[in-house]
């Protein structure tokens, strides 16, 4: 399998931390969005919609993180991202969803350019911008995850797809310089998942095309 993806990329960075707890080797393609290799035709013809991450897996090429971690978890059952019960699942996609439709995207690269291209924001207003949504997703987050219990994970004893979600969030927030002690839990919970090469190995600054 071909990974196209860029280090920094958090939708990237949590198909890489899937793909370390599948178990799974990949060969990793660099698509600087610096450079805006992402909307040069050789990408497009990989990914029409010129985002990253996609996946080629041979006989396709998937796109879009959440269906390439479905597929995998469909394709790689083992170890589960997913509670065996409907219940626990649908509780830990929910967690999930709070990062992957109600933070990221209204902060993710393409949004913030606009921001600065057309409104001419500056770095100053960007990370309130980027706080403003980061915060009110976690502290639903940390919330919910003090209600279903003491972890060490977002949901019980083992990792799920809401972890795989969280810690590139975690280290996005950062970058827009969100003050994380607001959230004791969270940080207890990124402390458990960066002791498994898994989540560690899948750093944005360890990857080949880090720079």
């Amino acid at each position: 399998m071909k990974l196209y993806g860029f280090f920094r990329s958090g939708t990237s960075h949590r198909l890489r931390i899937a793909l370390n707890l599948k178990c799974l080797t990949v060969e990793h393609v660099g698509v600087d969005l610096r450079r805006e290799q992402h909307l040069e035709a050789a990408f497009k013809a990989v990914n029409p919609q010129q985002l990253v991450p996609a996946l080629d897996i041979g006989e396709a090429v998937l796109t879009q993180s959440p269906a390439i971690i479905e597929w995998l978890e469909e394709r790689f059952p083992q170890p589960a991202l997913l509670p065996a019960d409907p219940l626990g699942r649908a509780h830990v996609r929910a967690l999930a969803a709070i990062v992957g439709c109600d933070i990221h995207p209204i902060n993710n690269r393409r949004i913030l350019e606009a921001l600065r291209q057309r409104w001419q924001a500056d770095d100053a207003a960007i990370n309130d911008w980027c706080a403003t949504w980061i915060t009110a997703g976690f502290d639903a987050y940390e919330a919910l995850v003090t209600s279903h219990g003491a972890g060490p994970y977002s949901f019980g004893s083992t990792p799920t797809l809401a972890d795989v979600y969280l810690i590139p969030q975690m280290e996005s927030a950062r970058r827009f310089k969100v003050d994380l002690s607001r959230w004791p839990r969270l940080l207890a919970i990124e402390a458990s998942c960066l002791q498994l090469d898994a989540f560690g190995l899948a750093a944005p600054a360890l990857q080949p095309d880090a720079t």
